[in-house]
């Protein structure tokens, strides 16, 4: 029978601390390793049985997988949270809990492994950063103009033609050099920003998924392509449930002292469960789209705001009508996705009635 090794990794810029535990959980061996490819590959050469290996998702997370993914039994990249508020802490400390916990089966894996969308993922992560960088300035900008009290409206601020009027309200030479120096910031990043949409929408078109995302009302190209590109596949979720809670839709319960004893018998108690609103642990980047389509669908001409007006006829709560909608879409991007269905708006009313 082959022996199996739990290798967990705590991993930094210059260095990696290693944990080796054996099948019976003994500690056979710690390390400090180089962070480099030739050193971490000549370290696991020296290991017999097989190989299952953790580290936390970050930085070198991709890099680190793709390298030990061919040499390894098994790569799980676990959620970074695991490690947070657990006693003691040290780069040693933290490799050997990742061992540990490897071997108990109690880390949450974190998806790696669909390269055939990476060129895709890297422009969506280049594009999404742009757009945050663009509102940042323009946040600051307008900020500028409230703390002396002059009001705007609209878009009209950031405009070049009418740039210099703006300067001009401004009373004192040091806000209005700020202000200045914010507006070339914005026009520095705007050509950024539209080149890295040109390629996002570019590389998009070469995966199919991103057509049948098209069928959604108001999944507009840019939407379609982020779906793509965060999601990956769609064959990570077993379930819609799965989807809503990667994407923070799902609902955080809690209850204790669940089941009780009534004449002798084994009964579940009828104390309800505690909701504390939606999961924290999610991709901000996805709640944000699925939430953002939800809100242009629900104002706007459609089957999917003709679905949400008849969750509001039912008595349910604006705020927990658009949940449920956005929910509803997640579950399309799966069943068009992983099924290759198509849109159907007559299904979607009989669900609403």
């Amino acid at each position: 029978m082959t022996s199996e090794k739990y290798i967990g990794l705590d991993v930094h810029q210059a260095t990696i601390s290693v944990a080796v535990l054996d099948s019976s959980g003994k500690l056979v061996m710690e390390s400090i390793l180089e962070t480099s490819a030739a050193t971490i590959l000549q370290f696991f050469a020296g290991l017999r049985g097989r190989l299952l290996v953790t580290f936390e998702e970050g930085t070198w997370a991709a890099w680190l997988y793709d390298l030990l993914k061919p040499h390894v039994g098994e790569v799980l990249v676990c959620n970074p949270r695991k490690l947070q508020n657990q006693g003691n802490k040290s780069d040693r400390i933290d490799a050997r809990k990742l061992a540990e916990w490897l071997r108990g089966g109690q880390l949450k894996p974190v998806y790696h492994g669909e390269n055939g969308v990476r060129m895709l993922r890297e422009l969506a992560r280049s594009y999404l950063a742009t757009v945050k960088d663009v509102t940042r300035v323009m946040d600051r900008l307008k900020a500028v103009y409230r703390s002396w009290a002059i009001p705007y409206e609209g878009r009209d601020v950031y405009s070049a033609r009418h740039r210099v009027d703006w300067l001009a309200k401004i009373p004192h030479a040091g806000p209005r050099r700020r202000a200045e120096l914010l507006y070339q910031q914005l026009d520095a990043l705007e050509p950024i920003r539209k080149q890295a949409k040109r390629e996002l929408l570019q590389e998009s078109r070469r995966h199919t998924a991103t057509g049948r995302m098209l069928q959604i009302p108001y999944v507009g190209p840019i939407r379609a392509a982020l779906l793509v590109a965060i999601i990956q596949t769609p064959h990570r979720f077993r379930t819609k449930r799965q989807l809503w809670a990667y994407g923070g839709l799902a609902l955080e319960t809690r209850i204790s002292g669940e089941y009780r004893y009534a004449k002798g018998q084994l009964q579940r108690s009828k104390k309800r469960l505690a909701i504390r609103g939606l999961n924290k642990d999610h991709n901000h980047d996805l709640k944000g789209l699925l939430k953002s389509t939800a809100m242009q669908a629900s104002t706007r001409p459609g089957p999917l705001r003709d679905f949400y007006q008849a969750l509001l006829a039912k008595g349910m709560k604006p705020t927990m009508a658009r949940l449920t909608l956005a929910r509803k879409i997640a579950a399309m991007v799966l069943v068009l996705w992983k099924e290759g269905a198509s849109f159907d708006a007559e299904k979607l009313k009989s669900q609403a009635a």
